[in-house]
């Protein structure tokens, strides 16, 4: 009986699988080949059609109710765009994000303070404790998210600036070579290709190009950005050789990705110090050291206590 209700659950857990995996994977993956390849994508700034997400709605509501100074909105937002979230809802919906994620922990810091310590002051202690770390979480998730995107971008960006150089040399102004990299690079650098697209919006918008590249290293905040800005300003200013330019500095930047590499490495010896000697070295002495101590509480003690007496 219990093999056939294995066998049988085992056939209906296989079956929808394959319809669920026909149904959005292989049938539209057939689709896009008879047409030829996935066509362009544009993504639109503001989805009017779109209708808004209920948790979004209530976290939106619950920041709004939050009074916070202009000067600590303003850095949330740009921490915000920095990360790569740059609706217009953004600060309310991670300040209520804050408030929602530190009352559950607060509650959980209360439900399960009994199970953790006896002690009276403990007790109260905990739950504050639980409190502060639910509001000033979601700060530390976000800088790391932050982090991870100026990762990204500077990652990018060598692969970036060697097509910039193909399309320059090619005879394509700078702008139209930041209009190309950024459809280029979208599947597989997005971030950089969204910022070279913003670049490019703001150009012709009738922005000034100086203009548009420090919207963008203030955007991002990554040095790297901002050293490619000086050097595109200058470039342009001074009427050097576009092309000459943005290979030196991707060649530079080449050499600084190696150098950074080479640095991680060199640390490796170092962090590895504290795992091997709680983790791997207490095991290594219970196999070799193990056996010679079980002998020696097997025969060495009693020889011992035979002396006693």
């Amino acid at each position: 009986m219990a093999l056939f209700i294995a066998a049988s659950a085992f056939v209906v857990l296989a079956t929808i699988i394959s319809f669920f995996g026909y149904r959005y994977y292989t049938r539209p993956g057939r689709v896009y080949e008879q047409l030829g390849g996935p066509a362009a994508v544009f993504t639109p700034i503001d989805n009017v059609d779109a209708k808004p997400d209920v948790i979004v709605t209530i976290l939106e509501q619950l920041g709004t109710a939050i009074p916070v100074d202009p000067d600590e909105a303003s850095t949330i937002r740009l921490d915000l765009i920095a990360a790569g979230y740059r609706t217009a809802n953004a600060v309310p919906v991670y300040l209520g994000l804050r408030i929602v994620f530190a009352a559950l922990v607060l509650i959980a810091g209360i439900v399960f303070r009994g199970y953790i310590t006896s002690n009276p002051v403990l007790q109260i202690v905990i739950p504050i404790a639980c409190g502060f770390a639910g509001w000033f979480g979601p700060s530390f998730i976000l800088d790391l998210l932050v982090e991870a995107r100026q990762e990204r971008l500077r990652f990018g960006l060598p692969d970036a600036l060697d097509l910039m150089v193909v399309c320059v040399e090619a005879g394509i102004g700078l702008d139209q070579a930041m209009r190309h990299v950024s459809q280029e690079l979208r599947d597989v650098h997005p971030d950089i290709a969204e910022e070279l697209n913003l670049v490019n919006l703001e150009i012709r918008g009738g922005k000034r190009r100086s203009d548009a590249l420090h919207h963008m290293v203030e955007r991002n905040g990554e040095s790297e950005l901002r050293k490619l800005v000086a050097v595109l300003i200058q470039t342009d200013r001074f009427g050097t050789s576009v092309a000459e330019s943005l290979r030196t500095h991707a060649d530079f930047m080449r050499v600084r990705r190696r150098q950074d590499a080479e640095e991680r490495a060199g640390k490796v010896g170092v962090k590895l110090v504290f795992p091997i000697f709680f983790l791997i070295l207490p095991s290594m002495l219970v196999v070799v050291a193990g056996p010679g101590l079980l002998q020696v509480f097997k025969y060495l003690f009693p020889v011992m206590r035979g002396f006693k007496v």
